[in-house]
């Protein structure tokens, strides 16, 4: 909506502004994605693992764009125990997410507000127990015997 010009705030704007608000906006997401290029380059050719997490769309850059395919798209995280119910995708570079099977299950916890604030929306905060059962799931070699001890 930002691109295009249509969001609330830039409704009494004019055309021109628009575009070069549209401009500038281009302009970062193209710096960002050379930026997210390079770094998995690098990671392929030192043979680094990596894990990328990114908000998912049909209709996202990377989904749309990029020649990587996410390994996992998690449309509801609330299932796994986090606050938010919103899609993330993630990307494995040099490395091959687990599925493990997690025999507990998750806790239910409260879903939050997203609320904006002075970096940015913390809608983008994962719970600690939505990153434990992700450890547990994709990451680490899962024995159920030794979480029941």
């Amino acid at each position: 909506m930002r691109f295009k010009g249509v969001a609330c705030d830039q409704k009494n704007k004019t055309d021109e502004e628009k575009l070069l608000s549209s401009l500038k906006l281009h302009n970062e997401l193209s710096a960002f994605y050379e930026l997210i290029t390079k770094l998995v380059l690098v990671c392929m050719r030192k043979g680094i693992p990596l894990i990328i997490e990114n908000p998912y769309a049909s209709q996202h850059y990377l989904t749309r764009y990029w020649p990587i395919e996410p390994a996992i798209i998690d449309l509801n995280r609330r299932k796994s125990g986090d606050y938010y119910e919103k899609p993330t995708q993630y990307w494995f570079v040099n490395c091959e997410p687990l599925n493990n099977l997690i025999m507990d299950e998750a806790i239910a916890l409260h879903p939050k507000k997203i609320v904006l604030d002075e970096r940015g929306a913390t809608r983008s905060l994962i719970s600690p127990d939505y990153a434990r059962r992700f450890i547990r799931t994709y990451l680490k070699k899962y024995d159920e015997k030794d979480y029941l001890k």
